[in-house]
């Protein structure tokens, strides 16, 4: 008598491509939701920013005058600065969310640019304008704040002499917890 053989089931195509279709739906939204929480991140540095560097009183128009976080051209991060910001306050006075153009800066004391703008693009904008980007490369043009992602992790670098240069005195403590520090 004959032993009945194993038999290892074969997907059929239409499982195949049920699988193929889940992954390629899948793949893009895992992407996206990653992304959203990379700006969940930076928009509570930007936030945590305000309560460790101090700001020239010339940065300010008037002593009811808001703190504005603004974000220059494209903005990735939707809802979230708003969501994160709302409610808060530094410095004794409240805290608002732009999106402008360059000639719009004007009343900023952050400027957040994305990846693709250059700091160069930020230069000018005056003293007391803390200028926020993405990439190792941003500070090394000039910019002053850098997000990077580091091991799945938003880091960030700071450029202290052009903060200085801004009038920005940056808290040791915001130092301490920096990847790197340029001097």
């Amino acid at each position: 008598m004959t032993k009945p053989r194993a038999t290892i089931a074969t997907p059929t195509l239409p499982v195949l491509l049920f699988l193929a279709l889940l992954l390629v739906h899948w793949l893009p939204a895992a992407a996206a939701e990653q992304a959203l929480r990379e700006y969940e991140v930076k928009a509570a540095f930007l936030l945590n920013f305000t309560k460790f560097i101090e700001w020239p009183s010339a940065s300010f128009g008037a002593a009811e005058s808001p703190f504005a976080i603004c974000v220059l051209n494209d903005d990735p991060f939707g809802s979230i600065l708003d969501q994160i910001v709302e409610g808060e306050s530094a410095a004794g006075r409240k805290l608002v969310v732009h999106r402008i153009s360059r000639a719009q800066a004007a009343g900023c004391q952050i400027v957040f640019t994305s990846a693709q703008d250059s700091p160069r693009s930020l230069s000018g904008l005056g003293a007391g304008v803390l200028t926020v980007g993405e990439g190792a490369e941003f500070l090394r043009q000039g910019g002053m704040v850098a997000f990077v992602v580091e091991n799945r992790r938003v880091r960030f670098d700071i450029n202290l002499t052009a903060a200085a240069k801004s009038g920005l005195r940056i808290s040791s403590k915001l130092l301490n917890v920096a990847r790197s520090v340029e001097r």
